[in-house]
């Protein structure tokens, strides 16, 4: 299936882009406080196995969104390279710092089944609100994460690989969301999201190995490209 390291970047970036939209889509699906009580203190009595298959769902949505990054980078190499850069460290940092967070999941769980609803937040306010958690984990690191990604996409249509409509329906969908209290009304937002990262994951898997090579920095002296190795070491 995979001819070499280039081709096998190429399928695992296409799907990268797509399955990770498409896990935290279900993921919101599945949650029971998309449906119901918001927080997951009530939430996590109400359905105890699908809280936990949300969790685990969201944590592995952003750390596969972390790791998708790099395809978009790769398509960036021609234009608006510094940008591309700079944008997806950022996004990535914001990705795995958002997957750590889903760690407090479980201790909101137990609290729940220990406390009031007010109760269970007012304990995980205190927790959350500490500084090194604060500094540490959120600010500004979740700003990146949701922000993130559709300035990529800008990026990413600068650089003439996808339509204007992909990061414009980021762009917006995201905002939506944001503006939203966070249950069925969300759920349109994400699921354009995920459609319009996906066009990009298609795009990709469609790609031949020709034209994915294509993007790696021209060779000259000091340059190592995919067929430069190849031929050093044939």
């Amino acid at each position: 299936m995979f001819k070499d390291s280039a081709d096998f970047r190429r399928v695992a970036s296409g799907v990268l882009l797509i399955a990770a939209p498409l896990l935290q889509l279900v993921a919101l699906l599945v949650d029971p406080g998309t449906w119901g009580d918001e927080r997951e203190a009530v939430s996590y009595g109400a359905d105890p196995v699908l809280s936990q298959v949300q969790s685990v769902l969201y944590h592995w949505s952003y750390l596969l969104a972390g790791l998708s990054v790099f395809g978009l980078l790769h398509v960036m190499r021609r234009r608006t390279v510094v940008f591309g850069h700079l944008a997806g460290t950022l996004t990535i940092l914001g990705y795995v710092n958002g997957s750590a967070l889903l760690m407090t999941d479980p201790v909101e769980w137990w609290l729940g089944r220990h406390h009031t609803p007010a109760e269970s937040e007012r304990i995980l306010g205190e927790m959350l609100d500490l500084p090194g958690v604060v500094f540490g984990f959120q600010m500004p690191w979740l700003f990146f994460a949701i922000f993130g990604l559709p300035v990529l996409l800008i990026g990413v249509w600068r650089a003439g690989f996808a339509h204007w409509a992909v990061p414009l329906v980021a762009v917006l969908s995201s905002a939506g969301s944001m503006v939203t209290e966070y249950g069925p009304l969300t759920v349109p937002f994400w699921a354009a999201t995920a459609g319009a990262v996906g066009w990009v994951g298609v795009r990709m898997l469609r790609m031949s190995r020709e034209e994915w090579i294509s993007y790696y920095p021209t060779a000259a002296p000091g340059r190592t490209t995919p067929d430069s190795y190849a031929n050093t070491t044939a």
